[in-house]
C-alpha cells in the first residue's frame, strides 16, 4: 500500500509527534515552509511544492538543496499550495493520505483543507487530516468500523451536506438508530466508544468523522 504524507505550513505547536507516521509513510511532500519542517524533523522530502514566500533566501536553498524534487509556483495564482501539492499526491495514486499542518492557523485555509478531502475521497483514496488534537477523515454511505483511540478517545460525527439520513452507530456510549442529522446539528458531538471497536452506517450524505482529545492533554 502506498501511503503519502503531506505537511502544510501550519503552526508548529499544532503539529502532532511524527514518529508514528513514520513507518507507515512511504513518501512526502513538504508544501511550502511544511517542507522545512520535515527536514527539521529529519524527514526525507520527496517533493518540496509552493511559492515558497514564507521563507527567506536561505531556508528556501535549504529545502531545494534537501528535497529529491522541488518545484516553485508563482505567489499568485488561483490555486492554494496545498491544493495544487494535492494534485501531485493524487497523481501518485496512493491508497491513503495524511495532511499535517494543515489546521491550527488562519480558518479560511483550515475550513478550505477541510474541504479538500472531498477531493481525496472522490480517488476512491482514504484522506485523513491529523493535528495536536484532531484526527479528521471524511466518508460516504456505507458502514464504517471506527477502533478506540487512547491519543483521541472522542468520536464526533459532523455532516458534511444538507443531510446525513438513516445515521446508525453501534458500540457508541451514546448509540443512534436510523437518525436523519442536519446540517448545523450538534446531536453527533463528543460520543465515545464502549468497547475497542464499532461501526457507523448511513445511506446518504456525507459524514466527517472527527476523533479528538482534550485540548489541555
Amino acid at each position: 500500500m502506498r501511503v503519502i504524507g503531506m505537511m502544510g505550513n501550519g503552526p508548529i505547536d499544532s503539529i502532532p509527534e511524527l514518529r508514528p507516521f513514520i513507518d507507515e509513510v512511504d513518501l512526502w511532500i513538504g508544501v511550502d515552509r511544511g517542507a522545512l519542517t520535515l527536514i527539521e524533523h529529519e524527514v526525507t522530502v520527496s517533493y518540496a511544492i509552493g511559492d515558497f514566500d514564507s521563507m527567506d533566501s536561505k531556508q528556501r536553498k535549504i529545502v531545494k538543496d534537501r528535497s529529491i524534487y522541488y518545484q516553485a509556483y508563482p505567489v499568485e495564482k488561483n490555486e492554494t499550495d496545498l491544493e495544487i501539492a494535492l494534485q501531485k499526491a493524487l497523481d501518485l495514486t496512493p491508497q491513503k493520505i495524511y495532511m499535517f499542518g494543515v489546521t491550527g492557523g488562519r480558518l479560511d485555509h483550515a475550513l478550505i483543507n477541510m474541504q479538500l478531502l472531498h477531493t481525496v475521497i472522490d480517488q476512491n483514496i482514504r484522506g485523513i487530516i491529523v493535528d495536536r488534537w484532531n484526527q479528521l477523515e471524511l466518508t460516504k454511505p456505507g458502514t464504517h468500523s471506527v477502533s478506540h483511540s487512547k491519543k483521541y478517545p472522542y468520536i464526533s460525527f459532523v455532516p458534511f451536506m444538507k443531510r446525513v439520513k438513516n445515521l446508525s452507530l453501534s458500540n457508541f456510549y451514546y448509540p443512534l438508530e436510523g437518525y436523519d442529522l442536519s446540517l448545523g446539528s450538534t446531536r453527533c458531538i463528543s460520543n465515545k466508544l464502549i468497547n475497542k471497536n464499532g461501526t457507523f452506517s448511513y445511506d446518504e450524505g456525507m459524514l466527517l468523522l472527527i476523533k479528538s482529545r482534550d485540548i489541555n492533554a
